[in-house]
């Protein structure tokens, strides 16, 4: 998804969690909130939309079964060390989820977040996005993957604890998924988009 600027109507003043889980209950888009401030999200384009829905068939193939499954974009993911609530495009949760006060719209737990790059959030996403899904303490590994040009960077906690990074530009490498034991080809994750199309 998308992040814009605050919205005029809410950029007026703060809001407290409970505002905004309140207003977002009632709205028909999508808005993520950190230290007060709620940010509209625009919808994904075509190539977006694709790349991310290859990533998720592979994942809900490949894990059925198994005791993690994915989640799509409509799962929102919060983390009270900072405060955020988001929207990322896909989020793994092994074992039982945890959510805020139960509620099952929450999720606390994700072990691997993944987001589709779009050019005006690339940067965002790469930096204080992620330094943000850093707080979360389940997060093994943050994939970034580009919706404009074939290019993934794979973040994942070493033997140390350290965050390391693998990246993958060529269609013939394969994404390695550690924590949850599975591998996908760059090629099908850009399958469909004008990666893929003839000239």
């Amino acid at each position: 998804m998308l992040v814009n600027e605050p919205a005029v109507a809410y950029s007026k003043r703060k809001y407290s969690i409970a505002e905004y889980l309140e207003m977002e209950q009632a709205s028909a888009e999508k808005h993520e909130y950190y230290q007060g401030e709620i940010f509209a999200m625009a919808g994904p384009k075509f190539q977006h939309v694709v790349v991310a829905g290859n990533i998720f068939g592979q994942l809900k193939n490949k894990l059925k079964g198994k005791p993690c499954q994915p989640l799509g974009s409509d799962m929102r993911v919060h983390i009270p060390k900072n405060t955020l609530f988001t929207y990322p495009d896909i989020s793994v949760v092994c074992l039982s989820p945890e959510f805020l006060n139960n509620d099952e719209w929450n999720l606390l737990n994700p072990s691997v977040i993944i987001e589709v790059l779009s050019p005006s959030t690339r940067n965002y996403y790469r930096g204080d996005k992620f330094n943000l899904y850093r707080d979360i303490l389940t997060l093994k590994e943050y994939i970034s993957v580009d919706s404009q040009t074939i290019g993934i960077e794979a973040f994942y906690i070493n033997a140390q604890g350290l965050w390391e990074l693998r990246e993958h530009k060529n269609a013939e490498e394969t994404l390695q998924l550690k924590s949850i034991k599975m591998a996908v080809k760059v090629a099908d994750i850009d399958e469909g988009t004008k990666f893929d199309w003839s000239a």
